[in-house]
Order: structure tokens, then C-alpha cells, then sequence
């Protein structure tokens, strides 16, 4: 099996990364901004962010001392709606 589908195939296996995902569906969010809308501290946050990022569903882009999270492009973004993410709208804190 191809490993970048096992990685993504994974990265989408987890509760939280897919919080994470449905509220990036909304649109693209600081990395501070996670914590409260996925229930969890800002070092597990990273930790999700990065294997999102590593499985190429995710990019990232530095803004002075801020770190930006976006899905990687519509292709996904479609792929995720299909798979039945949701897009969460919610007030998440700083979001």
C-alpha cells in the first residue's frame, strides 16, 4: 500500500484532527486559536497540526510570530465534505 495513503489514511483517524479539520473548512485559523474549539492543550494541538501537515492534507505559513493552518487546496477540501467532515462555524475562543 502506498504509504502517503496510510499516512493520511491515519492522520484522518483521530476525533480531534478531524475537529481540527472541520474548523478549518471554515477557514484558515492561527494555530493559537485550536485549543478551545478542539478541547485540548496548545502542545496536543501542535502535535495533531503536525501529522495533518505531515500527511499533506494540511499547509502552513508563518505571519510574524503566528503560524497559519489551511487545508491544502479544494481538491481536499471537497475530499474531506465527501468523506463526511464537518464544517464547524463555532466561536472556538480567538478563531
Amino acid at each position: 500500500m502506498d504509504t502517503t495513503l496510510v499516512k493520511r489514511l491515519k492522520a484522518l483517524a483521530d476525533e480531534t484532527r478531524l475537529r481540527l479539520l472541520g474548523i478549518m473548512l471554515a477557514r484558515e485559523r492561527c494555530a493559537c486559536d485550536f485549543s478551545e474549539g478542539v478541547g485540548k492543550d496548545q502542545s496536543t494541538v501542535s502535535r495533531h497540526l503536525k501529522v495533518l501537515e505531515e500527511a499533506g492534507i494540511i499547509v502552513s505559513r508563518r505571519e510574524g510570530r503566528f503560524i497559519i493552518y489551511r487545508i491544502k487546496d479544494q481538491r481536499t477540501e471537497r475530499l474531506l465534505k465527501t468523506l463526511g467532515v464537518e464544517r464547524l462555524d463555532g466561536d472556538c475562543g480567538g478563531c
